[in-house]
C-alpha cells in the first residue's frame, strides 16, 4: 500500500502557518495557487499595483528597490502584504535569484485568510514589525555612516 500524500507538505512546515490545524491549510490550500517561476524572472515590479501576496516555498528570490539589491529571501519568506494591506503600489521589486515555488493568493483570498485565520494575521503582523525593525536599523546605520546629516 503506498502511503497517501501529504497535500499540505509544500507549506506545513513553513513558520507563517505554524500551529495552523489540518481545516485552516485546507482553507489555505483552496485559496492559495502553486506558481512556478524560472530563474531570472521578475515576479514583481516596483511601482506596480499590488494585487497578490506570495510565499516562498522553494528556492531564493532578490527585493530590488530603486535599482539596488536590499535583501535575499527564501523558503518561508513572504512578500505581498504591504501593498494589499493597505492598497499601495509596490514599494520594490522581487526578481527570482533561482527557479522559485510560490504559494500566490489574490486580494480577495489573502483578505479572506486575515479574516478567517486570526493566528495568520498576527503572524503576518509580526513580520511587518520585524521588518519595520530591521529598517529603522538601517536607517540609523545610514544616518551614522553620514554623520548625522538627514
Amino acid at each position: 500500500m503506498t502511503p497517501r500524500k501529504d497535500p499540505h507538505a509544500s507549506i506545513r512546515n513553513l513558520p507563517l502557518f505554524a500551529g495552523c490545524t489540518p481545516d485552516e491549510l485546507d482553507e489555505i490550500d483552496r485559496l492559495a495557487d502553486e506558481v512556478h517561476i524560472n530563474a531570472g524572472r521578475t515576479v514583481l515590479k516596483q511601482g506596480d499595483l499590488g494585487q497578490e501576496f506570495a510565499l516562498i516555498v522553494d528556492g531564493e528570490a532578490e527585493v530590488v528597490k530603486d535599482g539596488t539589491t536590499v535583501a535575499v529571501l527564501g523558503p518561508g519568506s513572504y512578500f505581498g502584504e504591504v501593498a494589499l494591506l493597505d492598497s499601495i503600489n509596490r514599494t520594490a521589486s522581487v526578481v527570482a535569484r533561482t527557479d522559485l515555488v510560490l504559494e500566490v493568493l489574490d486580494r480577495r483570498g489573502f483578505n479572506t485568510l486575515l479574516d478567517d485565520l486570526p493566528r495568520l494575521s498576527r503572524s503576518i503582523l509580526k513580520g511587518l514589525a520585524r521588518r519595520l525593525a530591521e529598517l529603522e536599523e538601517q536607517n540609523e546605520a545610514l544616518k551614522i555612516a553620514n554623520n548625522g546629516i538627514t
